[in-house]
C-alpha cells in the first residue's frame, strides 16, 4: 500500500521535484514494514497493511479538494521535572555549565539521573501573565518534531524559575564553524546539507505544523549541529510569552541585527519572509566564511550582503567561497545556483523572495533553472548599524532578555 502528496501550493514540477526526494529517502526502509518521507511540501508512506479499515468505502477526493477536516492530532504535552532534579543536573546552574545566553535566558549543560545529556534553559521572564500562559505554550512547541528542529524535552514551572529542557547538542552552534574558533572545518558537502537541512527545518514550522511559527531570529548562532553535523533550529515557538500585546504580528520586534528583513526592521512589517531573508543572510555566512558585517575588514567588503550583490552583478560569484574549501570538493555551478537562491531570498520586495517550500525544491532540483534575483533598492538598513552584530534587538525599552523569539500565526 502507498501514498503520494503534495501542498497545494507546490507547483506540478515542484511536487514532482519533492517526491522524487522523497522516493530517494524511503528507498533504504525496506524491507521493513512501514515506510514515511515528509519533505517541505510532499509526504510519501508506504507500508505492508492497509491504511484503512477493509470495509472503508468513502472517497477522500472530495474532502480534500475541500478542505474539510480529516483527522485530529492530539497534543501530548511535554514531560514534566522537578526543579530540584534540573538544579542538581546543572550543577546549581554552575558558570562551568553554563553553554550560553540564548533568547530569554542563560542556557546549562545537564546531566539527569538516568546520564541523559540535555540542555536546560532557565527563562528570563517570569511574569505572572507569563506563568500562566506557559503550560499551553510550552505543550504546543513539544509538539513540534522534526529532524532539523532542536527538540523540546521537557518544563518545569514549580521553582523559583521557569525552565525548559531541550535535546542536547554536541557540536554547539553553527557561528563557531562559520568563523569562530572552528572555522574552515566543515567541507562542501557539509555546508550544503546544513543548507538543505535549515530550510527544511523552516519549512516545516512555516507550512506543515498545524500552527504556523515565524522565527523571527534566524542566525547562525540559533543553529545547533549534532553529532553527525546536522542542523537543528533552536529558540522557536515562545514569542507570545513575551510581555506586552502579542494578539497581532507586527506588535514587537525581535531580531539581530545583519539578519533582518529591512520591511520588520523599519515598519515591523512580519510574514514568513522574513524568516527567508535570514535564511538567505545565513547562507551566504555559511558559503563565505564570514559574519554578515565584519567591522574589521575593509568598507568595500564590510557589509557581507552587499558584497555579494556586487559580486553577482560583476559576474564574479565565486569570490565569495571561503577560501578554505577544497576547489576539488565541489563544482563551481553548483556553488553558485546556492548563492543565486540566497540572494533572491534577500530581495527587498517581499513577494519576490521564495517560500522555504520553494527553496528546499531549488536546492533539490537537479534540474539547470535560470535565478534571476533583484538587486535590494537599499540594503538591510541594520546592517549599517555600527557594533556587534550578534547583538538582538527587541524594542528600545526591552532588555536583551526578549530576543531570539518567533511568532505563531493561527491557519
Amino acid at each position: 500500500y502507498g501514498v503520494a502528496q503534495c501542498v497545494r501550493t507546490v507547483s506540478a514540477g515542484g511536487c514532482r521535484d519533492c517526491l522524487m526526494v522523497a522516493y530517494g529517502n524511503v528507498e533504504g526502509c525496506p524491507p521493513g514494514a512501514e515506510g514515511r518521507a515528509v519533505d517541505a511540501g510532499c509526504f510519501m508512506r508506504y507500508s505492508d497493511s492497509a491504511f484503512f479499515p477493509a470495509n472503508q468505502t468513502l472517497d477522500l477526493a472530495p474532502f480534500l479538494t475541500s478542505g474539510d477536516i480529516l483527522g485530529v492530532t492530539e497534543l501530548r504535552g511535554p514531560t514534566k521535572f522537578h526543579y530540584k532534579d534540573l538544579k542538581a543536573a546543572t550543577r546549581n546552574f554552575s558558570d562551568e555549565n553554563k553553554l550560553g545566553e540564548g533568547g530569554f535566558g542563560d542556557v546549562y549543560k545537564g546531566i539527569l539521573k538516568n546520564g541523559t545529556i540535555v540542555a536546560v534553559k532557565k527563562l528570563a521572564i517570569g511574569t505572572k501573565r507569563v506563568r500562566e500562559d506557559f503550560e499551553s505554550e510550552v505543550k504546543l512547541i513539544s509538539n513540534v518534531h522534526h529532524r532539523n528542529l532542536v527538540r523540546l524535552i521537557g518544563c518545569c514551572n514549580k521553582g523559583p524559575d521557569l525552565l525548559l529542557v531541550y535535546e542536547y547538542m554536541a557540536n554547539s552552534s553553527l557561528d563557531k564553524f562559520s568563523f569562530g574558533e572552528k572555522q574552515g572545518t566543515l567541507n562542501w558537502r557539509q555546508r550544503f546539507d546544513i543548507i538543505v537541512g535549515m530550510a527544511r527545518g523552516l519549512a516545516y514550522l512555516h507550512d506543515e505544523f498545524h500552527v504556523r511559527i515565524i522565527h523571527r531570529d534566524i542566525k547562525a548562532s540559533n543553529i545547533l549541529l549534532d553529532d553527525n553535523f546536522q542542523p537543528k533550529i533552536a529558540d522557536f515557538g515562545l514569542a507570545r510569552l513575551l510581555p506586552g500585546d502579542q494578539s497581532h504580528l507586527s506588535t514587537k520586534f525581535a531580531g539581530t541585527l545583519g539578519y533582518t528583513a529591512p520591511e520588520y526592521a523599519i515598519h515591523g512589517q512580519l510574514s514568513e519572509k522574513v524568516d527567508t531573508y535570514s535564511y538567505g543572510v545565513v547562507v551566504l555566512e555559511i558559503i563565505s566564511g564570514r559574519k554578515s558585517n565584519d567591522t574589521k575588514l575593509e568598507p568595500l567588503t564590510q557589509y557581507l550582503l552587499e558584497w555579494a550583490w556586487k559580486l553577482y552583478e560583476e559576474g564574479m560569484l565565486m569570490d565569495l567561497v571561503d577560501d578554505t574549501l577544497d576547489p576539488d570538493e565541489y563544482k563551481a555551478e553548483e556553488v553558485i545556483k546556492v548563492i543565486e537562491i540566497a540572494l533572491l531570498c534577500t530581495q527587498s520586495a517581499v513577494v519576490s523572495r521564495p517560500t522555504m517550500s520553494e527553496v528546499v525544491v531549488l536546492l533539490l532540483s537537479k534540474a539547470r533553472i535560470e535565478l534571476h534575483p533583484t538587486r535590494p533598492t537599499f540594503i538591510d538598513a541594520t546592517s549599517r548599524v555600527r557594533g556587534d552584530p550578534s547583538t538582538s534587538t527587541a524594542s528600545s525599552s526591552a532588555s536583551n532578555a526578549t530576543v531570539s523569539v518567533s511568532q505563531l500565526s493561527a491557519r
